[in-house]
């Protein structure tokens, strides 16, 4: 942490408190494993899990924009939890085909502001790949998208470490623009664990350790990224106890300052995300709540859960 305040907003211990989640919650994979495999008439993922937690990261919106009456449902199932937020990761076409087409950004936008207008959005987060350096060109572009996006929080994950340098923070504690920390297989050049708070919005991101999921994000692999999922799928990587009281100390040195604070879980396959969610959860703030209807395929997270 820095002992003075160079940030635009105030460093005043908040209490706010942590909000742990899994990214996604749709997932085929899941069935049977985090959702019953035959779901009772009326059931929906959102309902649990908002059951469980206070945060879930849309994941698909990397792939498709939201729709207005898609946000609209999401909403009102998350409706008995009044602390519940969303946040979005931001299309593909924006941070990795660089496309900045002012039709595109309305159309990102549009479920964005059901969310924002609801009080249901926490953040926007901006995940760029590895190939994303820090130099003049790509900062300029930072600043132009930042700027597209202008009416939301913004978070952005930098997976390389050339964001580490002074002016690169600066630029995003110039531009009130969330760091997300993260957890990534190591590379050279890769990002490595951090606890940075550049706004009022601190984020952290554990993606799990797995290599595999990683060849094409650092050029090793030929195959396509859904391959490689698809590989991975039967077996996601399980955080130990060890690493997440690793993370919950990074995770301390910001919390008692930023307005709020977010964790998410990547690591979807075998449901590990949602197994370490609710584990991190626990050694956060315990005692976490049970997840409603869980299946036994989990015995470790039952036992963890407490009514």
């Amino acid at each position: 942490m820095i002992s003075s305040n160079p940030f635009p907003f105030s460093l005043t211990p908040s209490n706010a408190p942590l909000a742990v989640g899994p990214s996604g919650w749709h997932y085929p994979h899941w069935d049977g494993v985090i959702y019953p495999r035959r779901r009772p008439r009326g059931f929906h993922p959102l309902q649990q899990m908002s059951a469980t937690f206070d945060a879930v990261e849309i994941s698909a919106s990397f792939e498709n924009d939201i729709k207005p009456e898609l946000a609209r449902l999401w909403m009102a199932k998350v409706e008995a939890n009044s602390r519940f937020q969303f946040t979005a990761r931001l299309h593909r076409r924006f941070t990795h085909d660089r496309q900045l087409d002012p039709q595109a950004i309305e159309s990102f936008s549009v479920g964005l502001r059901e969310l924002k207008n609801g009080k249901r959005l926490g953040a926007v987060l901006l995940q760029f790949p590895w190939s994303f350096r820090f130099t003049k060109e790509n900062r300029d572009y930072f600043i132009s998208l930042r700027r597209a996006f202008h009416e939301f929080p913004l978070v952005a994950e930098m997976r390389h470490e050339s964001w580490m340098c002074q002016e690169a923070v600066g630029t995003l504690i110039d531009y009130r623009v969330g760091f997300c920390n993260l957890d990534q297989p190591e590379h050279i050049k890769a990002m490595p664990p951090t606890s940075f708070l550049t706004s009022s919005i601190a984020y952290f991101r554990l993606h799990g350790r797995q290599r595999t999921w990683w060849w094409n994000e650092y050029r090793q692999s030929t195959r396509t990224q859904a391959e490689l999922n698809q590989a991975a799928r039967h077996k996601g990587y399980a955080y130990s106890p060890t690493e997440m009281t690793d993370w919950k100390d990074r995770v301390d040195q910001v919390r008692d300052i930023a307005e709020r604070t977010f964790c998410f879980f990547t690591n979807d396959g075998g449901g590990q995300s949602v197994l370490n969610a609710m584990q991190f959860q626990a050694i956060c703030d315990p005692p976490i709540r049970r997840m409603p209807s869980l299946p036994e395929m989990h015995p470790g997270l039952l036992q963890l859960a407490v009514a």
